[in-house]
């Protein structure tokens, strides 16, 4: 009986080429033309056991090996997915990749698509344990040497830097490229814009008040391009940018390089007694911040909240006044950057916001929580009574399941919703105001006024009547009557704690002595139970402004 004549299997051989850098490809014959001759010469010699390369060209010229982000790759391993290549061929194993990692993934895809892997240098095919065997050895020498490449192109460029070279990238904003030499020189016209920025902080002038003052003047970023045509900068500075220029040793013909400095080969646009003195300012102005908890920083609205009007994200931040009272507020990244001027939102108080919210949506999740794609459980956690009883973390996880992002627009009172697995953006009225702007005190238009203080003890006195005859029962109706905080009930009542001496002399002063000492001087009096220590810290409080009026009104 005789037997059959064994079928040899056909192999379509994709021709897989690379070449690290685009230097030599615009000449008639390259290294990746010599690349895919060798691998068809190859495939030649095996066509007797049904060998044929695909028309397809599979060429990355300029791609590094340590990832497998390349277009011809992407497209060859398309194509085996497609069925269309069972054979990819390569001139040596580090042709395809350097990266052992990817190599192995590689190597895994290919099985797993029954296709036959070769190097036509190295004389192995992954048909056979052997070959397998000395493909792993090939590529962990392969990826070896591209780690003592990485380490050596580290050294050098160290060495360097520590020689005060620039070794490219975008040049500090006052410098430019010399385009011969590569090194930097300036550029008059932003050196004189640094040289204004430094003498502005020098005169006591903040990061943000510098901001403003270079925005007003029409100051921006330098406009700059990649290869690809795409066009940046040309921006509003931020205080973050200008923090960054007042820190930079580049401007002293200096280079800071792992936290050394060297002598840089580049002109200085800044003295050095200049900028040390500009850094013992910076080093005087940091604020000392404690470290803050998640539970401290982190607020409902966190990742989700956004500015309407500038389109920007608002981060939620807090602060405590007189070591007692924490205040929490979203404010508005490009107000915090560029000044509150150029947001209508700035800041908004946090507890207002979030009430607007979590009641907005209970609202609308009430009818419509059937028709949502939501996890049932964390709606009806929401409408539940059990919602006020969680921990913040837990309404924090809750609220960002069922929205994606809160929009809100103070000039319109409003605030709208985008929800997970839509696009659809629904509004909603929610009376929300932005937080007070401290006002500069001005004198002369406190004097004009009825002063402050007279005004919020007459009320204290009509607060206490009304309470004692029973007309407002409680402080929860005065808050709803007069459209005032809890807070600020107990701080108008308090006035009535302070001394009669005290309490004489306010109702009793002229407008111009009066309007000298602002309310909070006078709310700490009132607790101090000591009348004379009172006595004492109201005299601090006036600085001395009230007595000579306390003495004309005994001699007269």
């Amino acid at each position: 009986m005789s037997k059959e004549p064994e079928v040899k299997k056909h192999l379509v051989c994709g021709i897989y080429t690379r070449k690290s850098t685009s230097e030599g490809l615009d000449q008639d014959f390259t290294s990746l033309d010599n690349q895919r001759e060798s691998a068809e010469n190859y495939i030649k010699s095996q066509q007797h056991e049904g060998w044929t390369v695909c028309d397809e060209v599979y060429d990355d010229g300029g791609f590094t090996g340590a990832n497998i982000d390349r277009p011809a790759l992407q497209k060859l391993l398309a194509h085996i997915k497609e069925g269309r290549i069972n054979c990819v061929v390569v001139y040596k194993v580090d042709r395809l990749s350097r990266s052992l990692l990817d190599f192995s993934q590689l190597l895994e895809f290919f099985d797993k698509n029954n296709v036959v892997f070769v190097s036509v240098t190295q004389q192995f095919n992954t048909n056979t344990s052997m070959g397998r065997l000395t493909l792993n050895i090939l590529l962990s020498f392969a990826q070896f040497e591209r780690e003592i490449i990485s380490e050596r192109t580290k050294d050098k460029m160290s060495a360097a830097r520590r020689r005060g070279q620039w070794l490219g990238g975008r040049p500090p904003y006052g410098y430019q490229r010399d385009e011969e030499t590569g090194k930097l020189i300036i550029n008059q016209e932003e050196a004189d814009i640094v040289k204004k920025v430094f003498d502005l902080y020098l005169k006591g002038n903040s990061a943000l008040e510098i901001t403003k003052i270079m925005n007003n003047a029409g100051i921006v970023t330098r406009q700059w391009s990649t290869k690809a045509g795409k066009v940046f900068g040309r921006k509003d500075l931020s205080s973050n940018r200008i923090l960054y220029l007042l820190k930079n040793y580049t401007y002293v013909g200096k280079v800071d390089y792992g936290g050394q400095i060297y002598a840089g080969q580049q002109a200085a646009i800044i003295d050095e007694a200049t900028f040390i003195k500009a850094q013992r300012l910076l080093e005087q102005n940091m604020v000392d911040r404690k470290p803050i908890t998640n539970t401290e920083s982190t607020g409902l609205l966190t990742q989700i909240l956004r500015c309407k009007a500038c389109g920007t994200a608002m981060i939620h931040t807090y602060t405590i006044k007189k070591h007692k009272h924490k205040y929490r507020y979203y404010v508005c990244v490009n107000a915090q950057k560029r000044g509150y001027d150029n947001c209508p939102n700035r800041s908004i108080p946090a507890q207002l916001i979030e009430d607007a919210v979590v009641d907005r949506l209970k609202e609308f999740l009430a009818n419509k929580k059937e028709d949502l794609p939501f996890v049932k459980a964390e709606i009806e956690a929401l409408l539940s009574p059990i919602w006020d009883t969680l921990f913040p973390v837990e309404k924090r996880r809750i609220i960002k399941s069922i929205l994606k992002e809160v929009d809100c627009n103070v000039a319109t009172k409003r605030i709208g919703f985008t929800f997970h697995d839509s696009k659809d953006r629904l509004e909603f009225d929610a009376g929300i105001r932005r937080s007070k702007l401290k006002k500069g005190w001005r004198k002369d238009e406190a004097i004009v006024e009825e002063p402050k203080l007279r005004q919020t003890l007459i009320l204290a006195y009509q607060l206490r009547r009304l309470l004692d005859d029973g007309t407002i029962k409680g402080i929860a109706q005065a808050e709803k009557l007069l459209h005032l905080s809890d807070t600020r009930i107990k701080h108008i009542l308090n006035m009535l704690m302070l001394s009669s001496t005290i309490q004489d002399e306010i109702i009793n002063a002229s407008s111009e002595v009066l309007a000298a000492v602002p309310e909070y001087k006078v709310r700490d009096l009132s607790f101090e139970l000591d009348w004379k220590k009172q006595t004492e810290l109201w005299q601090e409080a006036k600085g001395g402004s009230l007595e000579h009026h306390a003495l004309s009104l005994l001699t007269d």
